[in-house]
């Protein structure tokens, strides 16, 4: 061979493995890429990249409608560095994991109502935290009466999967005495409106009563921790009640739904003669809170941000975004939020700060 070829192959060569590089060592490169996440999520303190104060992230933007990029209903808030998660839709135990709040880090989960798509994630919840961590008691579950049913339902239905946790684990991984979940069930007293269920020196968590007739009863949630505020209004129509709670709150977390949307899926459904969807289409908007509605809320209220979750009907593109919300944005002159899974709402303490952000390893 001559050696212009020889040299001319030689750069070939070299111009293949220059260009391709990447994808002759794409192996390699992505087992360092899984290394270092791996590393990061079984840091010793997954929440040492927040700083002390309050914190609301989207575990499940979505609703029972299915939908690509919001899991079912979940909100993990943070306080400190005590993890709290209301509502366990579908998703909520890999969103949770995706966003780096481990399910072994949840102290408590507080359920909002008892509506399949807000609880259909709970038996994986409670599975993934007991042997994650090991732990020796069982997860503490608030929620209004009812609640005892609930756990009960789905410690039958774990039973044998429980059972063959122990025996391939062992009782030092799977502590028999941690399995499952305890019933925390509080009732707030006729003619009152809420109850603090839980009351220490940096921390408040306040229940109040919601109306999403025929289902009752329902609550929102209230978490006041060292000067800041967050307010979850669960699945209501729009309510005095939330307005109260959230008047001068940080942030409120409201659900909402789009009537014209859902009015276009219900002229979709009756031209496929699909009368059944047709009703439940129909029927559903009159136990939710549009987005104007909702807009029009937090303007009273006085609130800094408003992140709207429990998306209905699903919106996967931004350019939806604006139909949906209609003259929401008109309707509030602070900050207004469409929820997307992996949302991460900051409120540090001892400021007025109210930082929006993302925080998912991996987009959907």
């Amino acid at each position: 061979m001559k050696w212009p070829l020889r040299i001319g192959l030689v750069v070939v060569v070299l111009l293949l493995v220059a260009g391709g590089g990447p994808w002759l060592f794409r192996g390699p490169l992505a087992l360092a890429a899984m290394d270092r996440v791996m590393a990061r999520n079984l840091a010793a303190d997954p929440l040492a990249d927040l700083p002390d104060g309050l914190h609301v992230a989207l575990c499940g933007a979505g609703s029972p409608m299915p939908d690509a990029t919001r899991a079912g209903p979940c909100t993990a808030v943070i306080a400190g560095r005590r993890l709290f998660v209301v509502d366990a839709g579908s998703g909520a135990s890999r969103n949770l994991t995706m966003m780096n709040l481990p399910p072994a880090r949840v102290e408590a989960i507080l359920l909002t109502h008892f509506h399949s798509d807000h609880m259909d994630g709970l038996g994986e919840l409670l599975m993934q935290r007991w042997a994650a961590s090991s732990a020796a008691a069982p997860t503490p579950v608030y929620g209004p009466p009812g609640v005892e049913t609930v756990l009960a339902g789905f410690a039958q239905a774990y039973s044998l999967d429980r059972g063959y946790r122990i025996a391939h684990h062992g009782a030092v991984v799977t502590p028999p005495t941690g399995y499952g979940a305890t019933a925390r069930p509080f009732a707030i007293p006729e003619g009152q409106v809420s109850l603090i269920i839980l009351d220490e020196p940096d921390l408040k968590i306040t229940a109040f009563r919601v109306d999403h007739d025929p289902i009752d009863p329902a609550v929102g949630y209230r978490f006041d921790y060292k000067g800041r505020s967050a307010v979850l209004s669960g699945d209501t129509t729009p309510s005095a009640v939330v307005e109260a709670q959230a008047r001068g709150a940080d942030l409120l977390v409201h659900e909402a739904l789009s009537i014209d949307l859902v009015s276009r899926q219900r002229a979709a459904a009756e031209a496929a003669g699909r009368t059944n969807l047709a009703q439940i289409f129909g029927d559903i908007t009159d136990y939710h809170t549009t987005p104007e509605q909702a807009a029009q809320l937090a303007q009273r209220a006085g609130v800094k941000l408003l992140l709207l979750n429990h998306i209905v009907p699903p919106v996967p593109i931004r350019a939806l975004e604006g139909p949906f919300l209609g003259e929401a944005r008109r309707q509030f002159s602070g900050r207004l939020q469409v929820g997307r899974d992996g949302d991460l709402i900051s409120l540090p303490a001892g400021s007025d700060e109210v930082r929006a952000g993302r925080r998912m390893s991996a987009q959907r």
